[in-house]
Order: C-alpha cells, then sequence, then structure tokens
C-alpha cells in the first residue's frame, strides 16, 4: 500500500445535486488505487475549509486536495498560506464538485470521480505538478481583509456577478442551476442578471471612470462595463490569453464602455471569446502586469470586486500583485 498522506477537505455547498454524491466515494476510490491515507474533512462554509486546511497542513499533511469550486479552492489556498508551511513544500488538488471549476479544467481533472480520482492517484505518485502563480487583492484604503487568489478577478459587471452567485440559498442556487445547466450554469445565471442590472440602470450605472495603473505607470482612464482579470489561461470560457498560470505575469481585460445598446453585444461576444477577433470594434482593451496593477473608479463609493467567485467590498481602488507561487497537482504536469 501506499502511505502518502492525502487529505481530502469536501464543502457540502458547491456543485450540483449529483456532485453531492461524489462525496463518500473519495476515499474508498483511493483505496482502491493504493492510497490507505487518505481523509475526507467535510465542512458546511469556505470559512470552515480554510480553517481545516491550516490544522491539516499544522498537524504534518502537505497534500490538500479541495473538493468543490473555486470559492472553495480559493479558501483552502487560504488556509496553506495561514498555517505558514512553504507552499513549496505542498502539492495541492483540485477535485471538481462545483460551479465554474475553470481551474479543475485547466490541471486536467476529469469530472466524472472514479476517473478524477484515478488521474490523482498517478500524478501524486509521479509527483506531477504544475507550477501557479499566487496573487493578492488588497483594497487601496479602508480596513478590508486582503484576498490571495490564483484564477480570475474584476470589477463592474463582473465584480457583481458572486453577488447572485454567492447567495444564503447558495447550496440550492447552485445545485440545482448545476443540475439542469451544467458546472456554469450558476456563472452563467450569474452574469445575466448582473448584466439585467446594468442595463435597467442605464448609462449611470457603474462606478464611473476608471484608471488603470500597471507597474507604476498611468496606462488608461475611461468608462467600462467589465475589467476582467485574468492569472492565465483559464479554459474556453475565459480564453482571453493562452499563457500559463505559472508565467510570471498576469493579465486586466478591459470592455470600455462604448454604449449601454451595444452592451449585450459586447457580453456575449466576451462569453463566447469572439470579442478578441476583433477587440478595438468592440472596446476590449487589454494589459500585461509584472508587478503590480492597481484599479481606481472616479465615484468615492466603496465597489465589489470578483475575486476568484467571491466579493470583495473596495474603497478607492483594488490593487493586484503576485506574491507567491505553488505547486499544482496535474497529469500534465512535470
Amino acid at each position: 500500500m501506499k502511505t502518502e498522506r492525502i487529505d481530502i477537505i469536501a464543502t457540502t455547498i458547491s456543485g450540483s445535486i449529483q456532485d453531492w454524491k461524489k462525496v463518500e466515494r473519495i476515499v474508498p476510490l483511493f483505496r482502491d488505487q493504493g492510497f490507505d491515507n487518505v481523509q475526507l474533512h467535510e465542512v458546511d462554509t469556505h470559512k470552515a475549509a480554510r480553517e481545516k486546511t491550516s490544522q491539516i497542513l499544522t498537524e504534518g499533511g502537505r497534500i490538500p486536495i479541495s473538493a468543490g469550486g473555486s470559492g472553495t479552492f480559493r479558501n483552502v489556498l487560504e488556509g496553506c498560506i495561514d498555517s505558514g508551511i512553504a507552499l513549496s513544500e505542498i502539492r495541492l488538488g483540485f477535485l471538481r464538485k462545483g460551479s465554474a471549476d475553470l481551474i479543475g479544467k485547466v490541471l486536467d481533472m476529469p469530472d466524472k470521480i472514479e476517473e478524477a480520482v484515478r488521474v490523482f492517484a498517478e500524478s501524486i505518485e509521479r509527483r506531477s505538478t504544475l507550477p501557479c502563480d499566487v496573487l493578492l487583492a488588497e483594497s487601496v484604503e479602508g480596513n478590508v481583509t486582503s484576498i490571495h487568489f490564483v484564477g480570475y478577478g474584476g470589477a463592474e459587471i463582473f465584480g457583481r456577478i458572486p453577488y447572485y452567485t454567492e447567495n444564503r440559498y447558495i447550496k440550492w442556487y447552485k445545485g440545482i442551476l448545476s443540475q439542469f445547466f451544467g458546472d456554469l450554469g450558476p456563472f452563467t445565471t450569474g452574469m445575466i442578471l448582473s448584466l439585467g442590472e446594468r442595463l435597467s440602470k442605464g448609462p449611470f450605472g457603474g462606478q464611473g471612470r476608471w484608471k488603470i495603473h500597471v507597474d507604476g505607470h498611468d496606462v488608461a482612464e475611461d468608462r467600462y462595463q467589465a475589467l476582467i482579470i485574468l492569472n492565465g489561461y483559464l479554459g474556453p470560457e475565459l480564453s482571453f490569453t493562452s499563457d500559463p498560470l505559472g508565467s510570471g505575469h498576469f493579465h486586466l481585460f478591459a470592455m470600455r464602455d462604448i454604449g449601454i445598446r451595444k452592451l449585450p453585444q459586447q457580453a456575449t461576444r466576451a462569453r463566447s471569446g469572439k470579442i478578441m477577433e476583433d477587440p478595438e470594434a468592440w472596446g476590449m482593451q487589454s494589459y500585461l502586469i509584472r508587478n503590480c496593477l492597481e484599479l481606481s473608479p472616479s465615484k468615492p463609493k466603496p465597489f465589489p470586486a470578483n475575486i476568484d467567485g467571491s466579493t470583495m467590498i473596495c474603497h478607492r481602488g483594488l490593487r493586484v500583485r503576485i506574491v507567491d507561487r505553488v505547486p499544482l497537482i496535474s497529469r500534465s504536469g512535470s
């Protein structure tokens, strides 16, 4: 038998109704692959996932696997950082059991639980990982807790999406929508509701003009419908860049306000990726950031930022920079 310790942190709030049934099969399937030191930790909230992960690593675990969506994964990552263990000593896994599980898809992790566990077992045995930059999101002012993340972030319409997807009925909202419309059902529904909200407010919605500050330089000032931050390639649903997640830089894609009547077409083209075929015509600007990005709205009121599917209320601006790197378990790694 293989004795490496593996800890699965699973949130009960993530995924479709079908996904909920995956959890009880994880440990037996790992045993079928020859791993007998596998522990399952089921928690009800993202906060509990963070606390449990920190405890696991403090007690000696070095292979935590997140079983949930992007929110669960981000909090498992936060738990790794809270533990004080160097991220280079950890192999972090993403078992797909959630909505918008883009990172899991990029890591080439199957959706079916039997195949996913087999891939994890082979990858862990071969110590196969991909490097991934860890970003830190900070509010420019105010007593706001900073957030680490590895996937995506943003503001304006993009920042409003978690208001609809991370609500008090989160478990049933995601469970039912994912069951009928796939794992991107909740994200797509949140996007449509955010878009409808912007359309209903007309040209007076949003935060006004934004200043974009990249690596110490002011690079743009304009009105934007959506500001989308990507660490790298996150699959066909957000295919604005082909860079790997461990490239040492990240991107901002800023969709200019070119009129409220064109917003539905802009959003549709952004969703399909076709906006990048003629970005200038559709008001899409792109920036590569090596050190630090700062987004500052002209209106002084606080605004919501989307950080890997969670809301962060920022004051005066959002600042993002790369602060670390973590190895992610992947069958296509080295």
